[in-house]
């Protein structure tokens, strides 16, 4: 249970400037560049580049060891991996404003994959929850343990611990083994979007954000580049302004992105698909686990046959306190327990998080960010949302207070002009 520091008055939806790595693209790319290698035949020079770019871009996470890589194909088994994204400005390219000098893993997601196969659930940790973190083995020298602590935030564990500090904390906090992770920072985010060409998102009304720099008109957008990092990192231009209102506003690019890999048109482009997975071999830190093409490629091959509306995207439920968030206890047990036992999960209709802010609605509707009933996810009337099975003991309906979306439902974000100064 997470720890529960004292704090006064909660004031989450005007938390500090933004950090946010962009965490959809990180799950995609590994993704991506597992189908490339497994898809298509890219010969024998890139197949060594990509091993190379792997091969230098890893760290090993405590309990990491040798173990038989897969033959390619589809991964054997569940799959649990877990994205980190860093707000670091050493050592990036690019100009992302003042450097804070911090290190902070404001973006966390886990991704798990049932045994079968069938389905995927990706789960958003806010970066202000407040968790319990337990002693974590010291990066710069392995001999070491550093102690664990109560009440701390989650974005801090990366500069406290490193990878494997962050994996170690949302392992106690979940209750699930998770042996596959990944870091990437801005500079990744940008290559990233680049290398996939750019991302289809709508925009329900316009997103004003000074901080990021980030101005769309309301309507449809192709955004790669900067503006994707920007897009994904702006908090003050959606919803409430909160990081719970972005975390929603962020399933919308990562919905539409998944529906443009899994196309056709994107799986046969072979020029696409190779700087792609040379991109996320660049642009990530991989577990020592997860650095092998290989095991990549059987990690994707197991996603691919997913349907749309059995790859469901989450916020771990949240509770306001204090200057952040702890966990909503009860909510917590149904989805995780759900997850863990590989069940088919059914959203609520209405919604109803941490914050009343609405970061995303369905495409097509009104957005009211001021309505605490209304959901973040498609409406049940959507035409683009799947209709409601009957309930069975394969199905769990998830309480309103977790709030997400399926890959199918095509979503918009909610803008405002709160960022404007």
């Amino acid at each position: 249970m997470a720890g529960r520091p004292d704090g006064t008055v909660a004031r989450h939806g005007r938390l500090r400037s933004p950090g946010l790595a962009g965490a959809v693209l990180r799950a995609v790319g590994i993704g991506l560049c597992v189908v490339l290698v497994a898809g298509v035949s890219v010969g024998a020079i890139a197949f060594e580049r990509l091993s190379a770019n792997i091969g230098t871009n890893t760290v090993t996470l405590p309990g990491d060891s040798s173990t038989h890589v897969p033959q390619i194909g589809a991964y054997s088994g569940t799959v649990n991996l877990l994205l980190v994204g860093s707000d670091t400005r050493n050592g990036q390219k690019g100009h992302y404003g003042s450097n804070p000098g911090s290190t902070l893993n404001d973006v966390n997601i886990l991704i798990h994959i049932s045994q079968d196969h069938t389905k995927a659930t990706v789960i958003s940790f806010p970066r202000d929850l407040y968790v319990t973190r337990p002693s974590c083995t010291d990066p710069s020298d392995p001999s070491k343990t550093l102690p664990g602590a109560t009440g701390v935030k989650i974005n801090t564990t990366l500069e406290y611990g490193g990878l494997g500090c962050v994996r170690d904390t949302v392992a106690a906090l979940t209750g699930m083994t998770i042996p596959f992770a990944a870091l990437i920072t801005f500079d990744g985010v940008v290559e990233m979007s680049n290398a996939v060409g750019g991302v289809p998102v709508c925009v329900a009304s316009a997103i004003n954000d000074d901080y990021t720099g980030l101005h769309l008109s309301k309507g449809e957008h192709t955004i790669q580049g900067p503006t994707a990092l920007e897009f994904l990192r702006t908090r003050h231009g959606v919803g409430d302004g909160s990081d719970l209102t972005r975390i929603s506003s962020q399933q919308v690019f990562l919905s539409s992105l998944v529906r443009k890999i899994k196309s056709n048109a994107t799986l046969s482009d072979v020029t696409k698909l190779y700087g792609l997975a040379t991109a996320a071999s660049q642009s990530m830190t991989l577990s020592s686990s997860l650095a092998n093409v290989d095991t990549m490629v059987s990690i994707g091959r197991a996603v691919a046959a997913i349907p749309l509306a059995q790859f469901v995207l989450v916020q771990y439920p949240t509770t306001l306190y204090g200057d952040g968030l702890v966990a909503n206890e009860a909510s917590d047990t149904v989805l995780m327990d759900a997850v863990k036992a590989d069940k088919t999960l059914r959203l609520a209709k209405k919604q109803t998080g941490a914050t009343s802010g609405v970061g995303s609605v369905t495409e097509g509707s009104t957005p009211s960010p001021s309505s605490a009933s209304s959901s973040s996810a498609p409406s049940s009337s959507s035409a683009s949302s799947p209709s409601p099975s009957p309930t069975s003991s394969d199905t769990v309906d998830l309480p309103s207070t977790v709030v997400g979306q399926t890959v199918q439902q095509q979503t918009c974000s909610v803008g405002n002009n709160l960022g404007t100064r």
